[in-house]
C-alpha cells in the first residue's frame, strides 16, 4: 500500500500523490475506459501537457473553470491538469435545469469552460455559458512544454461542486487542496487501495484516490444521467474481463448488478470487496448483496457531500441486526476521523460560540435528534452563500460542525442509528417515529420495489412503488393489516429518487407530486 503521510507537507496535494504513483508504477494501467488502457506514465505525460496547454490558452492560478466532461479518462486528465496549475475545477450536475444552471454560472463567475463537442455546442446556445470568456475542447496542440508550473498550497481551492437543490441561492461546496487531501485520508482506511488491485469506482472522488495510490481504475459502462438505462450484464462483463476485485458504487448500482447475477445464477469470483454509500441500505437489500456476492467483503458507508465518511457497517452485521424492535437503521461505529453528536431538532439557525453552549444542545443517549459531525475532512465553507453557512454549520472557535439534516441517535455502545431526514419524521404521542422503520418493512413485502410513509393533511399515508403491479391488492391488504392503522395507501408509478445516486427517496419532490395529484383529483 502506498502510504499517505499523516501530516500535510507544504505544497503537497493530490497531483503530488499521482506523480509519486506514476514514478512507482509507470507501466501499470491507470485508467481503463471503453477498452482503452492508459498507463500511469502515459497519463502523467498527458496531464502535464494539458496543464501547459491551459496556461498557453490563458488559464491562470485561481481561475474557476467549468468542466462539462462525462466520466472518462479525459475528465481526470482535465481535472488533474487544472489542479496542477492551481486553477479551480467547477462542476455542475448534468441534470440541472436551465434556470438553475444560470444561477450557478452567475455565482461561480468562471473564467473558462472545458467540454466535449456536444458540451461546447450547448455552451453557445445558453447565454449563461456563452458569457464565459474562454471555451476549450478536449484536444490540445502544444507550441512548447512549460518547464515550470505554478505551485499550490493546502489553502488553495481545488474543487467547487454544486448541490442538487432547486430553490434559493445555489449551495456551492468549496474544497481546498488541504480538505481534499483530508478526505482522502479519511476514506483510505475503508478503501484500502493497494497497487495490485483493479477497482471499479463508480463514485468519482474514489478514482482520484486510486490515481494517487497506483490502483488501476475501470470506468463502468454506465450513464449516471440515465440510471434506468443501466445494463448490468455489461457491468458484469467488464468486471469479468478486467478481473475487477473492488467495486465502489451507489446502492442502486450494486443492487442492479446483484439482481442480475442472482437471476442468472452467476458469480463474479474476482470481486473481493464492495463498498456502497450515498443512500440508506436496509437489511433486506444487504441480503440481496450477500446472495449475489457470497465471497466478497461488503461494507455500507454513511456520510454526506460535506462529510464523507462518518460511519461504516459490514453487510453481515446489518443483516444480523435486522430492525425488529429497533427505533432506527443501524449504520455502525463512528469512523476514527469523525466526531458525531446528536442535538435537538430545530429548523432555525444554531449558533454556539463555546463548547458549553454546544453541549447544551445535545440530547441524551438513545434519544432522536439531528446528527452533526466535525473532523478535518468536513467541508467548512460555501461560495458566496453566507445564509447556507449559517443554516448548515455551527462554529465553536475554529472547529466546524456540519449539520447533516439527518435524524438519528447514538446508543450506549456508541453505535449510530439513522431514523430518516429530520423533516420526514412522523410526530406521535410517544415521540418522533422513524420513516426508515416503514421503508424497511415495505421493502420486505413481495411485489414492492420501494415505499415510505408521510402525513398527508392529517392522514397517516403509505406511498408504495410496485415492481409487480399484479400484487397491488395483496400489498394493500398487508399494509392495512399493520398495527399503525394507515388511513390511506397510495400506489405511484415511480417514487422520485435523488438524481445523483438514484437511491435515496426525494421526500420534498414526492410530497410536491402528491400534493399536485390531490389538487387535480379535487375534493371527494
Amino acid at each position: 500500500m502506498f502510504c499517505m503521510e499523516n501530516r500535510f507537507p507544504d505544497q503537497f496535494n493530490v497531483v503530488d500523490l499521482f506523480h509519486a504513483a506514476a514514478r512507482k508504477v509507470p507501466d501499470k494501467p491507470a485508467i481503463i475506459y471503453r477498452d482503452k488502457a492508459v498507463s500511469f506514465a502515459g497519463f502523467e505525460n498527458s496531464v502535464n501537457a494539458t496543464a501547459t496547454y491551459f496556461i498557453q490558452k490563458g488559464i491562470r492560478k485561481g481561475d474557476r473553470v467549468l468542466v462539462f466532461v462525462p466520466m472518462s479518462d479525459d475528465l481526470y486528465r482535465v481535472v488533474l491538469a487544472l489542479f496542477r496549475i492551481g486553477a479551480v475545477a467547477v462542476f455542475l450536475d448534468e441534470w440541472v435545469s436551465i434556470s438553475r444552471l444560470n444561477e450557478c454560472c452567475r455565482l461561480a463567475q468562471c473564467a473558462a469552460f472545458i467540454g466535449t463537442f456536444k458540451g461546447r455546442v450547448l455552451a453557445w446556445l445558453l447565454p449563461a455559458l456563452r458569457e464565459i470568456p474562454l471555451h476549450l475542447g478536449l484536444k490540445y496542440k502544444l507550441d512548447f512544454l512549460s518547464p515550470e508550473l505554478p505551485a499550490t498550497s493546502r489553502d488553495d481551492i481545488a474543487l467547487i461542486t454544486f448541490t442538487t437543490g432547486s430553490t434559493g441561492i445555489p449551495k456551492a461546496a468549496i474544497r481546498t487542496h488541504g480538505l481534499l487531501f483530508e478526505q482522502f485520508q479519511a476514506l483510505q482506511p475503508l478503501i484500502d487501495p493497494v497497487p495490485e488491485s483493479v477497482s471499479m469506482p463508480v463514485l468519482p472522488i474514489v478514482l482520484l484516490i486510486n490515481l494517487g495510490a497506483g490502483v488501476t481504475s475501470v470506468i463502468a459502462d454506465f450513464n449516471a444521467r440515465k440510471p434506468d438505462s443501466m445494463k448490468p450484464e455489461q457491468i458484469a462483463a467488464q468486471i469479468m474481463k478486467y478481473k475487477v476485485d473492488t467495486l465502489i458504487a451507489s446502492p442502486f448500482f450494486v443492487k442492479q448488478v446483484a439482481r442480475y447475477l442472482s437471476g442468472k445464477d452467476l458469480h463474479l469470483n474476482t470481486l473481493q470487496k464492495i463498498l456502497t454509500g450515498g443512500a440508506p441500505v436496509f437489511p433486506n437489500e444487504a441480503e440481496i448483496y450477500r446472495s449475489a456476492f457470497p465471497a466478497a467483503a461488503i461494507s455500507i458507508v454513511y456520510g454526506s457531500t460535506e462529510a464523507e465518511p462518518m460511519s461504516v457497517i459490514a453487510a453481515d452485521d446489518l443483516i444480523a441486526s435486522g430492525m425488529q424492535g429497533s427505533m432506527g437503521l443501524k449504520v455502525g461505529k463512528i469512523e476514527s476521523g469523525a466526531t458525531v453528536r446528536i442535538i435537538r431538532i430545530t429548523e432555525g439557525v444554531l449558533a454556539a460560540a463555546t463548547e458549553k453552549e454546544l453541549a447544551g444542545l445535545e440530547v441524551e443517549k438513545g434519544q432522536i435528534g439531528e446528527i452533526i459531525v466535525s473532523g478535518k475532512h468536513v467541508l467548512r465553507d460555501y461560495l458566496h452563500n453566507p445564509e447556507a453557512l449559517k443554516r448548515n454549520k455551527i462554529f465553536v472557535g475554529t472547529e466546524c460542525w456540519h449539520r447533516t439534516g439527518d435524524s438519528g441517535f447514538l446508543d450506549e455502545n456508541g453505535m449510530l442509528f439513522l431514523t430518516g431526514r429530520c423533516t420526514s419524521l412522523i410526530p406521535t404521542q410517544n415521540g418522533e417515529l422513524s420513516v426508515f422503520l416503514f421503508e424497511n418493512r415495505f421493502q420486505c413485502i413481495e411485489g414492492v420495489e420501494i415505499g415510505t410513509v408521510m402525513l398527508l393533511g392529517s392522514k397517516l399515508s403509505a406511498i408504495i412503488e410496485l415492481n409487480e403491479p399484479s400484487q397491488q391488492e395483496k400489498v394493500r391488504m398487508f399494509v392495512h393489516s399493520l398495527p399503525e392503522g394507515f388511513q390511506d395507501i397510495l400506489f405511484v408509478p415511480k417514487i422520485p429518487r435523488d438524481p445523483r445516486h438514484n437511491s435515496k427517496i426525494d421526500y420534498e419532490k414526492l410530497r410536491t407530486l402528491l400534493s399536485r395529484s390531490m389538487q387535480k383529483a379535487g375534493p371527494k
